[in-house]
């Protein structure tokens, strides 16, 4: 790491190790390993492992020498093309800061990398990253920064269909108390180069307002020719609900069908019949060791959970711990590694605590 970078580095470092505890909005976070009371990995005790830190000051990805020095979610899928894309939200740096938020970090809404890392037991490696014209992480689909117009553009799911990929992303207009931000509208963005390039979808949007409210953030399943959706309101501890649309009408919001509890609906999200409750951020898989669906979320606790279910749309089991809040404080965004096999499930997690994204195993 050049000099000039570290000595930037180690003093906004002692700045916000003064600043006092984070608040709800996600930028105001201290990133730098020690400094912000993380020590290596966090140590479990029960089904889960932490396997290794995939973004940060502590990541073998070494993802400050492209200014990502702390960054939240890691939303992946399978490209199509042998690789795994990952998303990641707001994403701390050095740069111009934020004066509008408070914030003395500079920051990305956004951010992509791509694995072929198929090796997980040691780590999630990363082959390359969207980078801009300076060799930092590019912000793929810009946002303004202003509080109650925009203040950031964030990716909640991600599937490829056909040789394009596409994100379902939120525009959240504030950050309101932890956990209960609100938002402009959700709305998808096309990518035809595995990534580099992003396109929003205007025609996508959906309100952040009556059935729309249901899908601001999302998480997307491909099975059987379709692609479900699963959504829920702006925030945590909020009812979760799904619909469905032909992979080649992706972008056709006419052709979607909402879940009314018995029946598909179609072109009505007013109808959409809540599938499960009390969840935050969502990730779905068939996984096929059980021969089940799974959804990984956080409960009212902030613990990681899991359910099963026989079918997409449930019945959805009770939640299982898999990382007990008191273990691991702070943890938020299990999202499914699509390669995971066998009896071992591998998922991506925050903890904002060190506002990183860690690769976490637990045991079927």
């Amino acid at each position: 790491m050049p000099r000039v970078f570290s000595v930037a580095v180690a003093a906004l470092a002692v700045a916000v190790a003064v600043a006092g505890p984070a608040a709800a909005n996600p930028n105001t976070v201290n990133p730098i390993p020690g400094l912000n009371g993380t020590f290596g990995l966090p140590q479990l005790g029960g089904r889960t492992v932490a396997v290794a830190q995939a973004t940060g000051m502590g990541s073998p990805n070494r993802t400050e020498d492209f200014n990502m020095l702390g960054t939240d979610l890691g939303i992946m899928w399978d490209n199509g093309n042998g690789e795994i894309l990952t998303a990641f939200g707001d994403t701390a740096g050095l740069g111009l800061p934020n004066l509008l938020q408070g914030s003395i970090w500079s920051w990305k809404s956004n951010a992509i990398v791509r694995s072929r890392d198929g090796n997980l037991a040691d780590g999630m490696n990363f082959d390359s990253i969207v980078k801009d014209p300076f060799g930092q992480s590019k912000e793929v689909v810009p946002s303004p920064k202003i509080p109650f117009v925009e203040i950031s553009r964030i990716p909640t799911a991600g599937v490829a269909v056909g040789p394009n990929q596409f994100m379902s992303l939120m525009s959240v207009n504030n950050w309101g108390s932890a956990g209960h931000w609100q938002t402009n509208y959700s709305g998808l963005a096309v990518s035809g180069d595995n990534g580099e390039n992003w396109v929003a979808v205007p025609e996508t949007q959906r309100p952040s307002d009556a059935g729309n409210r249901n899908f601001q953030q999302s998480a997307f399943l491909k099975d059987g020719g379709f692609v479900y959706q699963y959504g829920t309101p702006p925030g945590r501890g909020n009812l979760g609900h799904v619909a469905r649309v032909q992979e080649k009408d992706i972008l056709d919001l006419g052709a979607y069908e909402y879940w009314n509890g018995s029946e598909w609906i179609k072109n009505d999200p007013n109808v959409a019949a809540p599938i499960v409750d009390s969840v935050g951020e969502l990730s779905v898989a068939y996984n096929q060791y059980l021969g089940q669906y799974i959804m990984m979320t956080t409960d009212p606790f902030d613990s990681i959970v899991m359910r099963r279910s026989p079918t997409p749309v449930g019945p959805w089991s009770p939640p299982e711990v898999v990382v007990d809040t008191r273990e691991l404080p702070s943890a938020y965004a299990p999202y499914i590694h699509p390669w995971s096999s066998g009896s071992d499930l591998y998922f991506l997690a925050t903890v904002h605590r060190n506002y990183n994204v860690v690769l976490l195993r637990t045991s079927l």
